[in-house]
């Protein structure tokens, strides 16, 4: 059974759904739930559940309204769309309906077989996410999507708005203090070095992909836009330290791109 990385606690779960919504979800998949095994954890409010209907399916469920939060409706709206718009290459659950009468919305997916990495992170399974996680880039990004630019370039103008106002009391630390001027004027250049019509996940973390069998699965595609591989990579390097995966300097010297090996 799939395991879903628990890092919050307030996720709705299938009760708390309106009858009408749970209604409509069986009545599009054309069975009903019998059991259902939320996860009560990540980053959302939303309902996240597996569910086995009484056809013998398993499917991957999730609901919100803005009553939980005003923004995550449009996040599972986005999700979708992108998701859809994924090719058949693409490591990834499908989609397979999409429920939205304005005010809640529901996705089903199919159900994709395989466990979270475990925490601390293991060499070979880091080995494994990295290597999936470069090669997803190989892949073109469907037509329309967002750039990375497009898509974060508002969250990668710190250090220039440090410089325009520093604050009468910085807690910049000596380092950042003497750079921050250089810094500021290096930074609009992330943009060119990160373009590229490769897909790009854009929130590779380690309760956002599925160790299978048969390989690495990507879910919550959200925030998927077009650029560079090296862009999910370097962006996921604060996660795998925090979850003691070793330092950024650590893990891109064993896991340079095209270089990615499984240690024993």
């Amino acid at each position: 059974m799939s395991v879903y990385k628990c890092v919050v606690t307030q996720r709705l779960s299938l009760e708390d759904l309106p009858s009408h919504v749970r209604h409509e979800i069986q009545r599009e998949l054309g069975a009903r739930i019998v059991d259902s095994s939320n996860c009560k954890g990540g980053y959302s409010p939303s309902l996240a559940a597996v569910c086995r209907l009484d056809d013998g399916r398993t499917v991957f469920v999730k609901a919100v309204s803005p009553a939980q939060n005003p923004d995550t409706p449009n996040i599972l709206r986005r999700e979708a769309s992108v998701t859809a718009l994924l090719p058949s290459r693409v490591p990834a659950p499908r989609l397979l309906h999409v429920l939205d009468d304005g005010e809640w919305i529901a996705t089903v997916y199919e159900y994709a077989e395989g466990s979270i990495p475990a925490v601390p992170w293991k060499s070979r399974e880091l080995a494994r996410v990295i290597e999936a996680t470069w090669a997803l880039a190989e892949v073109a990004a469907p037509e329309g999507i967002l750039t990375v630019a497009e898509h974060f370039g508002a969250a990668f103008t710190g250090w220039r708005n440090l410089a325009a106002d520093p604050g009468p009391d910085s807690a910049l630390d000596p380092w950042s203090s003497r750079y921050l001027d250089r810094l500021a004027a290096l930074e609009p250049s992330w943009e060119a070095h990160v373009a590229g019509d490769g897909l790009v996940h854009g929130d590779v973390r380690s309760d956002n992909v599925l160790l299978g069998s048969s390989g690495v699965t990507f879910v919550d595609w959200s925030s998927a836009c077009a650029g560079r591989s090296h862009f999910d990579v370097v962006c996921m390097l604060p996660s795998i330290a925090l979850e003691g995966g070793g330092s950024p300097e650590e893990v891109l010297s064993r896991f340079m791109e095209g270089g990615a090996s499984t240690p024993t």
